[in-house]
């Protein structure tokens, strides 16, 4: 009996194993197809995102090569457009250089033409007079000469009018009682050099201006009056004057204008 029930217990162990290991290969295989549905779903997921990236790439590719060509479409834009202001700025340059030789050519020839009428006016006049060429010329450097001796007693009568004038200007002074020497009207001047030291100054206006000796002028800056000067001293385009006393109403300066205190009438 006892044999008999230790069989019996033994066929019933292997029976427990034998169901514990059917349940376990039916749930490894229920695992085993869980699995493989997940790895065939990664597997897919990964295809898709291996081609979608692809993709991508393939666009990212096309699109800078697409920013190239236009970059280098751009720049070639930009060096026609310069080109082509360089060229435009050029044309016009070479218009105005144009412009500017038609006019000089037409100046010159306006001016060949005047040239050429007054030649012929002067052949004509030349003509005209019956004389011959030698005798024009012998005419010509007579006329020369006089014209030269005519400024020579020009100059000659001006030095004369002027030491006829200081001569009459200082015998005025020395008869006439309280005489007031006149100077032009229409003289004016302007300080060169002033010594507040020595109360003189230098003005830029003298015996070729119809300046004398004792001349009185007033001083003014701005349309003031700043002193009153009394000629002491006359050359040829200068003169020395004294301030006055008395007549000092500010500093005199270089640059002030002078004008005559008694212009004569």
């Amino acid at each position: 009996m006892a044999i008999l029930s230790l069989k019996v217990d033994f066929m019933l162990l292997r029976i427990c194993l034998i169901a514990v290991i059917l349940a376990g290969l039916a749930v490894c295989g229920v695992n085993v197809a869980v699995v493989k549905d997940k790895i065939n779903a990664l597997t897919e997921e990964r295809n898709n995102e291996n081609k979608g990236r692809l993709k991508a790439e393939g666009e990212l590719a096309s699109t800078r090569k697409e920013l190239n060509q236009t970059t280098a479409d751009l720049k070639k834009t930009k060096q026609d457009l310069a080109d082509a202001n360089e060229k435009e700025a050029k044309a016009e340059s070479d218009l105005a250089a144009q412009t500017k030789r038609a006019d000089k050519l037409t100046e010159d020839l306006k001016k060949t033409t005047d040239e050429r009428n007054d030649a012929q006016a002067n052949l004509a006049a030349y003509v005209a007079t019956g004389y011959k060429s030698e005798e024009i010329v012998r005419m010509g450097k007579a006329y020369h000469d006089l014209q030269i001796t005519y400024d020579e007693a020009k100059l000659v009568n001006k030095a004369q009018a002027q030491r006829i004038a200081s001569l009459t200007n200082q015998l005025a002074i020395y008869t006439i009682a309280n005489y007031v020497v006149p100077l032009p009207s229409s003289l004016k001047g302007k300080v060169l050099v002033t010594d507040p030291k020595w109360n003189f100054v230098v003005l830029n206006v003298g015996a070729d201006q119809g300046v004398l000796d004792h001349g009185e002028l007033l001083v003014n800056r701005d349309g003031r009056l700043v002193a009153k000067v009394k000629v002491s001293s006359v050359q040829k385009d200068r003169c020395v004057a004294n301030v006055m006393p008395g007549w000092e109403l500010g500093q005199v300066l270089e640059g002030d204008q002078v004008i005559p205190a008694y212009p004569a009438s």
